[in-house]
């Protein structure tokens, strides 16, 4: 009998196919990334063979780029300059990193913000300020310093910087504990959102000289203007946008990068759902970050629908 039961179950365990466990990175759990991530996850896991992905916590861009390279996940959603400066071994990268884009997301807008009590009307005005430049790691904390240093403004000389994450940052608006910050994020993410529900907040507007200056610099970037009524009693705004994209390992096999790819375009209503963003992630949206290859899977995927 009881050989029987064994060969039994050794006939059922031998049929069965395992899937293997991923991690998605994402950001900070008041931010767009970590819905994102866990929607996408979600329809990964449901619908590609032999996958099991969960969406995981992280400073965001930075850390996701590094985390992918290094093979602790499977992709990680990350701002595109983030992304490019991997590929070129630039910024906090030292070496060109082995990365490609599977696929461009939704763009990203920078929210320099303060009270509307504040005195703080431009950006040259945060100079000898409190400031929270961003969450160590994240794109925030790279596109503020790039921004201000652009502008002239050492950020570890002429402003008294902090790094915090969304949350933090809001909060410290709202409790004073700091002058302005910065929030690189989707329209309508979460934490502005927030704060300006409870707090007459100003959006301190990038002015078009500044536009031209920093773009000069970093093309990726593009001129953006947030329209009235994003967030609460917050007139229209003139900032900057850039696009997330997915990074994934050059290395990842095509058809993996495939499945992936086909996956998350035919389910993307499951995913927008969850982020009204998710509005922009389309096959005609790919391709946004120039400077960074696709993929070869998601390529070959956008071939068929294209």
């Amino acid at each position: 009998m009881f050989r029987i039961s064994a060969a039994f179950f050794a006939l059922i365990f031998s049929s069965m196919s395992f899937a293997q466990n991923y991690s998605i990175g994402t950001g900070g759990q008041s931010g767009i990334y970590y819905p994102f991530g866990g929607a996408l996850a979600k329809v990964w896991s449901d619908e590609v063979s032999g996958v099991n992905v969960k969406a995981e916590v992280t400073a965001a861009s930075v850390e996701n780029t590094i985390k992918v390279v290094r093979g602790d996940m499977l992709a990680g959603i990350a701002m595109g300059n983030v992304v490019m400066d991997a590929y070129q071994g630039e910024g906090k990268f030292p070496a060109k990193m082995p990365v490609k884009v599977l696929f461009a997301l939704y763009p990203n807008l920078v929210h320099p913000m303060t009270l509307q009590s504040s005195d703080i009307k431009t950006l040259a005005d945060i100079k000898g300020k409190r400031i929270s430049l961003g969450a160590p790691g994240s794109g925030t904390a790279v596109t503020s310093a790039a921004l201000l240093e652009t502008l002239g403004i050492d950020p570890k000389k002429d402003i008294d910087a902090v790094y915090l994450n969304y949350s933090e940052t809001t909060n410290a608006l709202s409790n004073g504990q700091i002058d302005a910050g910065f929030i690189v994020g989707g329209q309508g993410v979460g934490a502005v959102t927030q704060v300006a529900l409870t707090k007459n907040i100003r959006m301190i507007p990038i002015s078009k000289a500044e536009t031209d200056k920093f773009i000069a610099q970093y093309p990726a970037y593009s001129a953006y203007t947030i329209p009235e009524g994003i967030y609460n009693k917050v007139g229209a705004t003139d900032t900057l946008s850039i696009w997330n994209v997915l990074v994934v390992r050059a290395d990842m096999s095509d058809d993996m990068a495939f499945e992936l790819t086909k996956a998350a375009y035919e389910n993307m209503g499951e995913v927008r759902k969850v982020v009204k963003v998710a509005d922009a992630t389309t096959p005609m949206n790919a391709q946004r970050l120039s400077g960074v290859p696709l993929h070869p899977g998601a390529e070959k995927y956008l071939k068929t629908v294209q």
